[in-house]
């Protein structure tokens, strides 16, 4: 059997705690009206595709997502802690818009300056992020070999583990995850390649051998 694994990568539809632009992981926070319709679109557009599991953040606007993605085609979904959001301490649920610039600063000298020890007061550090994203993937590509799968995230956690993994680097800066819409992240066995990234296009991806050597 190939080791080739597809995975449908998608952030939660629009939620409260967007709306309401509150900080951090906020796992409460359910999803909008107009989040539950971008689910279902979301559900609809990968109707096609022959999806044999379907992982989701422990966030309840996640799970109500992916929901809407197993009830198009019939399987459960299972919750992993390891995909939540990015964590910020003392911080979380935060409306203070001092908060969220912070916030916003840390994951670029993520993504952009690849400098994994910034965090967010008492929060997560970026290189703690990656790993216990890239821990999911690894697993969730064990459990599949040539299977298609479906992950729902959310944008800054996703955006930090992925753009590591498939070695995108500072090409998803400024690009923000758009709510639910799906996009694909490949594992062959030995590399994790992001074919394209919504807002940009790229074919750049990282080997096994790189990814723990950088880990």
């Amino acid at each position: 059997m190939s080791d080739h694994v597809r995975v449908w990568c998608l952030r939660h539809g629009e939620s409260e705690n967007v709306t309401a632009a509150i900080a951090g992981a906020v796992l409460s926070a359910p999803l909008t009206e107009l989040g539950r319709r971008q689910a279902e679109l979301a559900a609809q557009a990968l109707t096609d595709e022959p999806i044999s599991g379907i992982y989701a953040s422990t966030a309840l606007r996640a799970r109500q997502t992916a929901q809407s993605l197993a009830a198009a085609g019939g399987i459960s979904v299972q919750a992993m802690p390891e995909l939540v959001e990015v964590g910020i301490g003392r911080h979380e649920g935060s409306s203070d818009p001092a908060v969220r610039r912070q916030t916003a600063d840390v994951l670029r000298a993520w993504v952009v300056d690849d400098d994994l020890e910034q965090r967010v007061a008492d929060g997560e550090t970026g290189r703690e992020v990656v790993t216990r994203v890239t821990t999911a993937f690894l697993h969730i590509a064990e459990q599949h070999p040539g299977e298609t799968v479906a992950v729902v995230g959310h944008v800054a956690s996703l955006t930090a583990a992925l753009g590591r993994l498939c070695a995108l680097g500072p090409a998803v800066w400024g690009t923000p995850l758009p709510h639910a819409q799906p996009f694909l992240v490949e594992w062959t066995g030995a590399t994790w390649r992001c074919p394209s990234w919504p807002g940009t296009q790229t074919l750049r991806g990282t080997s096994l051998a790189d990814l723990i050597h950088n880990s």
